[in-house]
């Protein structure tokens, strides 16, 4: 993929050019100090054929499995804005990280025939970081920005109305003298992806008009992407290998193909290149990764819960300092999905191991585990009895 400067001018040619703002507008705001550099996006209009980590990324949404109805609704709005001849609608993108949301970002721009800026919103510091991108981008251009729950206040404000406007109001002069000009920029797309879509400012998430969700993929789905990782790569995937794989990936395709490619190794170096159930499964037990995709740090921390705690409930820190792990680490990393799975629980005494855990380690559960009568009911026995006492004669 190309790099191209927030102050470059647009690589396609062909396309007509959007008027550009009066030099002497931007200067204050987009031409860097002495000493700085302004921020790139990434310009991608295609993947590099020689890169095959390249093209592992889906092209358009008929290559891309899984999320069902996610691709339903992105079609729909795709025939919608190309038989208006309009540009799409802004998407917001949220759910757990690796489950493709830079991917549908190429993918929208490929199927309306656009460019695909790319950036995070950490580059973004400065008012003049994002004036710089919004006033090359052309009619119909995608600009996705990762993290977007990071962007800083001051640029935010500048994105609401070139989101609903499609201008840019900067400030000239300073003092008295200063007042606010409003420069047109080209109608584009934003395209925003956050794993944590409950840390965006209400004003900023409800501009966009599309706000969807990436869930988990199940095993029939990854193993389809596993195969098609593995076509690419020129790997001779069996599909019993493929869906072995795919158990172990915790429902993520970032994880899938990163298994698959330490799966190779194995089976380059130990047997003839070829991958089958049993070679898959015994690759991945080298490399500490169990039918459920729990690696060696999540079955120690559920083995300290259940040894020295007797599965709780135990607090973060003490567990933290048990295990040797850092406390954030645990509730941010492997905390989630040791819950999701049902490994887990978070209750107001501490962290407690449920009884499937137990069982997945070889551990009999004691007969108390889940026998707690109800918070409710237990508060009911409590209260006073609501009639009146009886009246004596």
């Amino acid at each position: 993929m190309a790099i191209i400067s927030s102050k470059s001018p647009p690589p396609d040619r062909d396309r007509r050019p959007s008027k550009p703002a009066p030099e002497s507008l931007l200067d204050p705001l987009v031409q860097p100090e002495d000493g700085e550099t302004l921020p790139t996006a990434t310009g991608a209009t295609g993947t590099n054929p020689q890169d095959p980590d390249g093209r592992i990324r889906p092209q358009c949404l008929a290559d891309y499995a899984g999320q069902r109805a996610l691709k339903e609704v992105l079609a729909i709005a795709i025939a919608a804005a190309q038989h208006r001849q309009e540009p799409l609608d802004h998407l917001l993108l949220y759910g757990p990280p690796g489950l493709g949301k830079t991917t549908l970002a190429l993918i929208l721009a490929a199927e309306m025939g656009t460019q695909c800026k790319i950036t995070t919103a950490p580059a973004l510091e400065r008012p003049r970081d994002i004036a710089g991108l919004l006033v090359n981008l052309q009619p119909g251009d995608v600009l996705f920005i990762d993290e977007i729950h990071r962007l800083p206040r001051m640029t935010e404000e500048i994105l609401y109305p070139a989101m609903e406007d499609f201008r840019l109001d900067i400030t000239i002069g300073k003092g008295q003298t200063a007042r606010i000009r409003s420069l047109p920029i080209a109608r584009f797309t934003l395209v925003g992806a956050t794993t944590r879509a409950g840390a965006l400012s209400a004003p900023l998430r409800d501009r966009f008009g599309l706000v969807q969700r990436l869930r988990f993929y199940d095993v029939e789905e990854l193993a389809a992407i596993v195969l098609r990782t593995a076509a690419i790569l020129k790997v001779d995937l069996r599909p019993d290998g493929a869906a072995e794989i795919a158990r172990r990936s915790r429902g993520t395709p970032r994880l899938a193909n990163r298994l698959l490619r330490r799966v190779r190794d194995y089976a380059q170096v130990r047997h003839d290149g070829t991958i089958n159930q049993a070679i898959a499964a015994a690759a991945l037990e080298l490399f500490s990764v169990d039918p459920l995709g729990l690696d060696w740090t999540d079955r120690r921390l559920l083995t300290v819960a259940i040894e020295a705690f007797g599965g709780g409930p135990v607090g973060l820190e003490t567990l933290a300092a048990a295990t040797g792990e850092d406390a954030q680490t645990i509730e941010e990393v492997y905390e989630p999905y040791l819950m999701q799975i049902g490994y887990w629980q978070r209750t107001p005494r501490g962290r407690v191991v449920t009884a499937a855990a137990w069982r997945h380690l070889g551990y009999e559960p004691p007969p108390a585990i889940g026998a707690k009568p109800p918070l409710i009911a237990a508060q009911l026995t409590l209260l006073p009895d609501p009639s009146p006492p009886p009246q004596t004669p």
